[in-house]
């Protein structure tokens, strides 16, 4: 019979047994290893900082590559966390386009899944694939072209509210902040015909509940805590701190409001087939649960009402987030840049109707975005600043299984000589660092200018940077492959719509403030110094006198 002593000995020789066989596994036989890589110092030294950090990023990126060329080993947290980062064209396609052996993390979906809910963001395989199959009808052409009028009338909202603001001369105004309302009334109706009416005030307990979220866990959240929670969320319950208790409260006006529309929905769905007359709501969510209801759509393909709030959340995200700081990053471009300012709003006037926005038919406002979307400065303008600042600054993917991860350039060894093989091999549970930015940014594809915004770039794009993979322009902005955004088609409507109806009417001009890119889940614009006052980019805005 072993004692208590006994036990706790064989315990305690067992874990260190096997701490130690991966310690030796970590630095003699992971394949990573064979790989050149910038060196750690400390035992539990990394080097992510340099790589997630946009402040320092672009250059880390250019100095990896001249140095260790494209495949690039990286550690991660302590040394048993081997990682490679690839900035090699041919490997990125490769892993993202095969989901179902890359994948993101436990980490991460566990992050995303405790503040939005398991849907298309955080899902993998069937699950993932089943509720994409059920969202795609609602992105078709044809249902986001009715939205169009819905963006245009939110752009008039805000010109006004702006207008009144400014009173004929210049005002500071934080436009990350008024977009993100702006963006968010459009999701609101264009989502699930729910006008959080945030443009003209901010009292409405649902966008509360869903901006309090967003920016107490999210832009201003502390990542110790943050990473303490992904590892042991257990903890929140015996010492929850105020940023749990805010999104406990949030989630549940989320799971109270939203739910009720989405039953509400249903409803109104199920009257329409008893009654003969489809319901003719073409909102995301009515969209989405006729797809889920349709007949022939075997029942063991449809998903749950919890999936369905889960994915309303996940638009709600990433419908007003990504959009939101897309533009607010393109004014921030223009503002720094006026003569190109200045080029953009004299194409934009070129097209604009001798009449208001506001008096223009339904089929005068498509016909006037059809012209919008067509305008080529303008979509310059759109791709450039996607391009300098994309919205997700980078991706991180999990091998699933061992694999070998194609390349087109040279692989350099740990000594420094050139490895005689055209592929990386990934032991599995090894993490792969897409690097969006590094790729938008790389001066080798987009010239010794890359790092400069220059719209007509796009005129003329070296091969190089044509064949860059990606669903956006040859970037990496909408990411690749089967999981590649769903709604980038809804995103450019929203951008170049706000784009055309603040540029023909105001002039953008920056501040005195330094603004700091930081990585806080999407690249995010704050004021140097002043970070804990959260996400903020104001600008100078005053009235355009023709």
């Amino acid at each position: 019979m072993m004692t208590i002593f006994q036990i706790g000995f064989c315990v305690c020789s067992g874990i260190f047994l096997y701490t130690g066989y991966l310690y030796c596994y970590s630095y003699l036989w992971h394949p990573l290893q064979d790989i050149a890589g910038p060196p750690v110092d400390k035992v539990l030294g990394n080097t992510l900082n340099p790589v997630l950090n946009p402040f320092h990023s672009s250059r880390i990126h250019e100095l990896y590559v001249q140095k260790y060329g494209r495949s690039v080993r990286i550690q991660g947290i302590g040394p048993l966390d081997q990682r490679l980062l690839t900035l090699d064209p041919t490997s990125v396609a490769h892993v993202l386009k095969n989901s179902n052996i890359y994948e993101k993390p436990w980490q991460s979906r566990r992050m995303i899944t405790s503040l939005i809910g398991c849907g298309m963001l955080a899902a993998e395989g069937l699950v993932h694939k089943r509720q994409r199959r059920v969202c795609t009808p609602a992105f078709s052409i044809q249902n986001l072209r009715a939205l169009v009028p819905l963006v245009f009338e939110k752009g008039q909202q805000l010109k006004q509210r702006w207008s009144h603001l400014a009173q004929d001369q210049s005002v500071t105004l934080d436009v990350c902040h008024w977009i993100s309302r702006a963006t968010f009334d459009v999701i609101g109706v264009a989502g699930f015909e729910y006008d959080f009416n945030a443009i003209q005030d901010e009292s409405n307990e649902l966008f509360l509940a869903y901006k309090e979220m967003f920016e107490v866990a999210i832009s201003q959240g502390n990542s110790v805590r943050n990473i303490i929670r992904i590892y042991a969320p257990f903890l929140d319950l015996i010492i929850p701190d105020e940023t749990y208790r805010t999104i406990q409260r949030c989630q549940g006006v989320i799971r109270r409001v939203a739910g009720r529309l989405i039953q509400e929905k249903k409803a109104k769905i199920l009257q329409g087939h008893l009654d003969g007359v489809p319901y003719s709501g073409r909102d995301l969510l009515s969209l989405l649960l006729k797809s889920n209801s349709a007949v022939d759509l075997p029942a063991d393909q449809r998903i749950s009402d919890e999936d369905i709030l889960h994915n309303v959340n996940t638009f709600m995200f990433a419908g007003s987030d990504t959009s939101s700081l897309s533009l607010t990053w393109a004014l921030f471009l223009l503002a720094q840049n006026p003569a190109i300012q200045s080029r953009l709003r004299t194409e934009l006037l070129g097209i604009a109707p001798l009449s208001s926005v506001a008096s223009l038919t339904e089929e005068e406002i498509q016909s006037l975005h059809a012209v919008i979307s067509d305008l080529p400065f303008l979509d310059n303008v759109v791709r450039e600043s996607i391009r300098l600042v994309p919205p997700v600054h980078s991706s991180i993917r999990v091998a699933t299984q061992d694999d070998e991860i194609p390349t087109s350039y040279p692989v350099y060894n740990r000594d420094g000589t050139v490895s005689t093989r055209n592929s990386v091999s990934i032991s599995k549970g090894s993490f792969v660092h897409v690097a969006v930015e590094g790729f938008s940014l790389d001066k080798e594809f987009w010239g010794q200018d890359a790092w400069e915004f220059q719209p007509d770039r796009w005129d003329h794009l070296s091969d190089q940077a044509k064949d860059l993979p990606g669903i956006f322009s040859n970037t990496l902005a909408f990411s690749a492959g089967p999981r590649s955004c769903i709604g980038v088609r809804f995103s450019m409507i929203e951008i170049k719509t706000f784009l055309y109806t603040l540029l023909t009417n105001f002039v953008f001009e920056p501040t005195e403030d330094r603004i700091i890119r930081a990585n806080v889940v999407l690249t995010r614009p704050y004021i140097a110094g002043k970070y804990k006052q959260g996400s903020q980019l104001p600008l100078k805005v005053k009235p355009f006198v023709a």
